[in-house]
């Protein structure tokens, strides 16, 4: 049986991404093309400069791909790109690119969720994770509790109803003067804080509930700095950091554990760009480890968004039967 070939490609936000898989599990390449420096200037993703950036990426990555994978063009069995979630502008850039490919190549597409994506990076760090599994996806938006059924079926028992965890820790970021992106930089600064300094609230909402939401410890962090400032006294940055952190991490862990329990499942996959989270990893093991349970993340550069994850979320689709045309469609909104 001859080996079979996923070009990968993810343009949803701010990264720019091309991807080769081989088969369904070996990396073969996995090209991503920061635009941090640029948007850091702006505090924030400025949607029309990153779908500028992505149209400017996106032929030399998939050419500079298939030279270190040592492939040609006609290599390739499979388009897999995301559809969703993402920026309008940016996820049309993407596909754009992979209608192109499949009509020149005359090769099968397919559109890919972007979290699905998420979940599918761990398959490439951990050959031996296999479902069923708990996932718990944190994300710059989206915050989702998942039950793993099989390798394309998920049931989404919990999400955020208002701030996605990512968005918080990039907002109280920017107000104590660490910039964009967020989460890696309060990472950093809480380690030299103590994280039981201010008791910030861990909102849990309903008993029952496996629904996360953020808002109102962002808007208690918020109002915590502001009335300092107010009265003219100095702010300990590293504490207000490290409260913050341990806030959200209790909330995350605690409603993670919960679902394990309920379910009876053994595993829990953490994965999305705030599964590179320190704190959150080592709470996770720690309380894992306590009860016999695995944990499994990716390596940091398969947190962050990339082509590789989304390759493997296409094939494994089109190995169950799915694929798409040339009039597939972006959905900025897609949920998982």
């Amino acid at each position: 049986m001859s080996d079979f070939y996923t070009l990968g490609i993810e343009t949803s936000c701010d990264d720019s991404s091309v991807a080769i898989l081989k088969n369904d599990r070996e990396v073969l390449v996995n090209l991503i093309s920061s635009q941090i420096d640029i948007h850091t200037l702006f505090g924030g993703v400025v949607p029309e400069i990153a779908s500028r950036k992505h149209m400017e990426a996106i032929n030399p990555l998939i050419d500079l791909a298939l030279k270190e994978g040592k492939l040609d063009y006609k290599d390739i069995d499979l388009i897999s790109v995301t559809k969703g979630p993402g920026l309008m502008g940016s996820l049309l850039v993407g596909i754009s690119a992979a209608k192109g490919l499949s009509l020149a190549l005359d090769k099968p597409m397919i559109g890919a969720n972007h979290m699905q994506g998420h979940i599918c990076a761990n398959y490439l760090a951990n050959e031996d994770l296999k479902p069923p599994f708990i996932s718990l996806v944190v994300s710059g938006g989206h915050t989702y509790l998942a039950k793993v059924e099989s390798f394309t079926d998920y049931e989404v028992v919990g999400r955020t109803l208002d701030d996605a965890v990512g968005e918080s820790f990039d907002k109280v970021a920017r107000k104590i003067g660490l910039g964009y992106p967020g989460g890696p930089k309060i990472d950093k600064l809480a380690k030299k804080g103590r994280a039981d300094a201010i008791d910030f609230p861990r909102v849990m909402l309903d008993k029952n509930s496996y629904d996360f939401s953020f808002s109102g410890l962002k808007t208690a962090v918020l109002n915590y700095h502001h009335n300092l400032v107010q009265k003219g006294e100095e702010v300990n940055k590293e504490d207000l950091a490290a409260s913050f952190q341990e806030a959200v991490v209790d909330v995350l862990v605690r409603k993670s554990i919960r679902l394990l329990e309920e379910t009876g499942y053994d595993k829990l996959a953490l994965s999305g760009g705030v599964a590179a989270n320190s704190k959150l990893r080592e709470r996770l093991k720690e309380e894992l480890d306590k009860r016999g349970l695995r944990l499994y993340y990716p390596d940091i550069k398969l947190c962050t968004d990339n082509a590789a994850m989304v390759a493997l979320a296409g094939y494994l689709n089109y190995k169950n039967g799915e694929s798409d045309d040339k009039f597939m469609k972006v959905y900025p909104n897609l949920e998982l």
